[in-house]
């Protein structure tokens, strides 16, 4: 959890970029509560785990680096299973850190019928404890939130080309889809 809140943030900011600090987050598990979020999607609106809260699960599914080959395989996944993938109660997404109008892009081209969640500032994706620091992009991992919003399962081994699939058979059998 980030010791940087409220007054502190300032001078928490000022330490990251005065000290080149990292101020990555734990990694969340089993049991955590998923942190909150804020998120413009690529269909224009902003998307906020409080607004599925005691409604329906959530699934994210973060990923390095729009119009890149596993990203691509994987989005074209979540969209060719779509039909196993909306009848369930839950809001899916995929997400990474690239900029909206990057994103916007990626959507467009692969015509995408599920919004991607842009995090450019990467403070979600930090909460999240996505970011890999080496690389600076978000890891493909894949988060199942439950209508409570507590994480039921974080899913690191992720196959692109059955992500889709996946996501709907373990939204399943998490019970996150329950109504």
């Amino acid at each position: 959890m980030s010791l940087i809140t409220g007054r502190g943030t300032a001078l928490g900011l000022a330490l990251v970029g005065i000290l080149g600090i990292s101020l990555h987050a734990e990694e969340l598990k089993v049991g955590d509560k998923a942190p909150a979020f804020s998120l413009k999607g690529t269909d224009g609106k902003t998307y906020s785990l409080d607004q599925f809260k005691g409604k329906k699960g959530v699934v994210i599914a973060w990923f390095p680096k729009a119009d890149t080959r596993g990203c691509t395989i994987e989005c074209k996944s979540l969209k060719e299973n779509g039909e196993l993938l909306k009848p369930l109660n839950v809001a899916y997404f995929t997400a990474s850190v690239d900029t909206p109008e990057d994103n916007k892009k990626f959507a467009e081209k692969l015509d995408l019928d599920y919004p991607i969640l842009s995090d450019p500032t990467k403070s979600v994706a930090n909460a999240f404890g996505v970011v890999n620091p080496d690389r600076g992009f978000a890891n493909r991992w894949t988060y199942y939130i439950d209508k409570d919003g507590v994480i039921k399962e974080v899913d690191k081994k992720i196959n692109v080309a059955t992500a889709g699939a996946d996501v709907a058979s373990k939204a399943k059998s998490l019970g996150i889809d329950a109504k």
